[in-house]
Order: C-alpha cells, then structure tokens, then sequence
C-alpha cells in the first residue's frame, strides 16, 4: 500500500532538496536523543539497542526518500518483544513510541500498555466494546500488549478472545499509518500464538528478543536502582549482593531486574529495621543510606542454598 503523504506533500510548486544530511537528520530530529537516553537509562540489552538503532536508520532513510519525491511505501512497524519478565521491554516500548513520534511515523508519542483484560470480555456483546475502546484510546500512537498469547486460549470453548484479535488484525491492516501494536511476552509462548493465529505473524515485520541480563549486570543495575533512591551497598555488601544475584537465579521465577528491585526493596526494610532496633545514639546521613553486608545476608535465599547444599551432600 503506498502512502498516502496528504497535506504535506510535495506539489508541482515545491522544490525537491539535492542532498539531505543524514547525520543532521539522526541530530535535529531527536532520535539520537531517545537512542542515548536507552543507552544510560538501560544496562546491556546490547542486541536489542542494535535493532532498534537499525530501525531508526530505516524510518531515517524512508523520511528522506520522501522528501526527495522518490517511490515509497509506508513501512509496517508492528512489532514483537519476546523475552523473560523483567528484560526491559516496556522501557524500549516507550522509547520506541517517542522515536517514532520524533520521526513523524505517530501522531502522538503516548503508549497505551494492556492485558488480555482490557481488551476480552466475560460475556456475548462485551468484547468488541472494549477493544474498539482501546484501540480508540490508542490511535495515532503505540498500543503494548502484554502477556498477548493470553488473548487466544484454544482450550475453552466459549473464550471471546477471537473476537478480539480478529479487531486487533483489522485494525492493524487498515490503519497500519495510525497505529503502531507491539505484541510482548515469552519467547516460546509466542511462537505458538504466531502459529495458531497467522494473520499476527504477516503483519509484524519486526522480531526483537530481549536477552536475560547477566550477573554483572544485573549487579549494575542494583546499584543504578540503589543511587536513584541515594541509597549505596558497603563494599561488604557489594560482594554479598553479588553472591545474591548467583544464588537467586538458580531459584523458580526469577524476574531479571524485577527480582533485583525487590531483592533492593526487601534490603531496605531489613536496614530500616536494623538502624531503628540495633543503632544507639543519632543517625547520620551514612549510616541512612548504606546498606551493609547483613541486609542482604539476612535474606531467604542463602538460607535456601544451604539446605540444597547439605541436601546434596547427604545423597
């Protein structure tokens, strides 16, 4: 399908540029900007920073075709995000949203993030409401749907989550120039929504997995978290964390940086405790914001590893 420029278009009057500098483009038009924000404000992710430049030199490129006057057709930039929980995907998906707003691909750089339960209904006559609402809400933006393979659910007869994704499709059809929809969640769960509903796999052009962080890195991303909060570990407590961040990944339903902020939150009460019950005497602003070997030592987990530890050595 080829877009349709409208009132911005060149007309026979209009003088078409001889040359474009693509790296004043890159500057002036912000995008270097939201790829910098991603750099500081996300930890690694290296792959995922890779693509979304590479998108951002398509989109780049496609603009200066257009004002060229040269043949072009609108890009389709549905995506998909597949990857565990707590990888950064809702962070690149806002960061995409204003991108795309910046290149002009998005009337607005609003995201609107939702679930299976904003868009299905519970019973005959409630689904398409819904999701029209959504989509409403969403238009001349990035619609972010979480957790998408929910919305299909084979094994009950009587789900209207078709009903919603039959919608979804159209819409991203038909006003594809309107609305970006980025679909996310694990890796292997949407592979079998893309299989048993085609029609999502045809539309998005764009594939991004999102790599689990590893251990230094979720370490960094501790004390990123921690500085926000002018919180610190004690050297102590840096090694102790570190040690931490091993022994939890080994445990069930481990949440990337998710885990690692509720570990922190966890590491702050521990330490509110320890200051308002042990400490004698006035406080100062260290002893408010170091958090000390025994704040993390204190947690589940290690107490966890060792009983695994002398189970095994009693096999």
């Amino acid at each position: 399908m080829t877009e349709q420029t409208g009132d911005d278009s060149l007309d026979d009057t209009q003088t078409l540029p001889t040359e474009i500098d693509l790296r004043e483009e890159f500057v002036s038009s912000g995008v270097a900007d939201v790829l910098r924000e991603l750099d500081e404000e996300l930890i690694g992710l290296a792959p995922v920073k890779k693509r979304i430049r590479e998108t951002a030199a398509l989109l780049l490129v496609e603009k200066a075709r257009k004002r060229f006057g040269l043949a072009h057709e609108a890009p389709t930039l549905h995506m998909s995000f597949t990857g565990n929980p707590g990888t950064g995907k809702t962070t690149v998906a806002l960061k995409m949203a204003d991108l795309l707003y910046r290149l002009g691909y998005v009337r607005t750089g609003q995201l609107i993030t939702v679930t299976r339960d904003d868009l299905v209904g519970q019973y005959i006559g409630h689904t398409a409401p819904k999701t029209k609402e959504i989509l409403k809400k969403a238009m001349g933006g990035v619609l972010f749907i979480d957790e998408a393979y929910y919305l299909y659910r084979p094994e009950n007869e009587r789900d209207y989550g078709q009903e919603a994704i039959e919608i979804l499709l159209q819409v991203m059809e038909n006003q594809r120039e309107d609305l970006v929809v980025i679909l996310a969640g694990y890796a292997d769960r949407m592979d079998r929504f893309f299989e048993s509903n085609p029609g999502f796999r045809s539309r998005i052009a764009h594939h991004i997995d999102f790599p689990d962080y590893k251990d230094d890195e979720l370490l960094a991303i501790a004390e990123v978290m921690l500085k926000q909060q002018s919180y610190k570990f004690s050297p102590e407590a840096r090694k102790t964390f570190a040690e931490y961040v091993v022994k939890r990944r080994a445990q069930p339903h481990f949440a990337n940086a998710r885990s690692i902020r509720n570990a922190l939150d966890r590491a702050r009460f521990r330490q509110a405790n320890r200051l308002f019950d042990s400490v004698e005497g006035p406080v100062g602003p260290e002893d408010l914001t170091t958090i000390e070997d025994v704040d993390i030592r204190a947690s589940r987990i290690f107490e966890i590893a060792e009983e695994k530890d002398r189970a095994e050595q009693e096999q």
